[in-house]
């Protein structure tokens, strides 16, 4: 399929869905969007320049979560070739389709509204530059080999790295790259990861912000925002993701 964009989803609970906009508006350097949806519980998160890759959700139950919007020509054809690659269709809205990967990530195909300008990162005060620029899956190690076919596949693109962590060739118009790392949890999930050009000033700021730190390496910090999802801030070229 021809992938056109992508955007990560910031799915939270009602009572949550202010403060964490609020949140997560700060730390992307964003302005939100007017609601949009049949209850308005949609909106982007616009950056100051170029084209919305992060827009939050309302959802009227649950815990919320993290996952992937593909934009695509056609969801109904891309949902066929999916399911044939070994996805799973698990809700169909006419919009978009619902999906689940092999190892049951999820994700969803909507049509592409033209969105074609990724945003540049941002400077901060303190000198830091970051941008949030790629989305995580943790997959269980029993079918991590089946996902990287599944999603080399599916976008058309490598998937390079070791043989914990696999990264999606970047395709330089899209605004997001896919990571795969194998976890030992047999549920999995999805994440976003922030670049920062310095990391430790970089987690300062989203503390400032509410946030905590969960688990800390040299180039990796594991982030919980103020409701408990989990983020991680690592330190990569914000332009180039590297």
């Amino acid at each position: 399929m021809h992938v056109r964009w992508l955007t990560a989803f910031l799915d939270f609970p009602a009572a949550d869905f202010g403060s964490e906009v609020t949140f997560w508006r700060a730390i992307s350097g964003s302005t939100v969007s007017p609601p949009r949806g049949a209850s308005k519980e949609f909106a982007s998160l616009d950056p100051f320049n170029g084209d919305a890759h992060l827009r939050v959700q309302r959802i009227g139950s649950g815990p919320g979560g993290t996952h992937l919007d593909i934009s695509v020509d056609d969801p109904a054809s891309a949902a066929l070739e999916a399911v044939a690659l070994g996805a799973r269709e698990l809700a169909d809205y006419g919009t978009h389709r619902v999906m689940a990967s092999p190892a049951g990530g999820r994700f969803c195909l909507v049509e592409w509204t033209g969105e074609t300008l990724r945003a540049r990162p941002i400077r901060w005060p303190g000198g830091t530059i970051s941008i949030v620029d790629q989305i995580d899956y943790d997959v269980p190690t029993a079918k991590f080999d089946a996902e990287i076919a599944f999603w080399s596949a599916l976008t058309g693109q490598d998937a390079p790295g070791g043989p914990d962590r696999r990264t999606l060739t970047r395709n330089p118009a899209l605004p997001l790259q896919v990571v795969l790392v194998r976890s030992d949890d047999e549920h999995g999930g999805a994440y976003i990861d922030v670049a920062a050009s310095n990391l430790a000033v970089e987690v300062e700021r989203h503390e400032d912000w509410g946030a905590t730190v969960v688990d800390r390496t040299a180039d990796r910090v594991v982030m919980s925002d103020p409701t408990g999802r989990r983020y991680v801030v690592s330190a990569r070229n914000p332009r180039t993701g590297a």
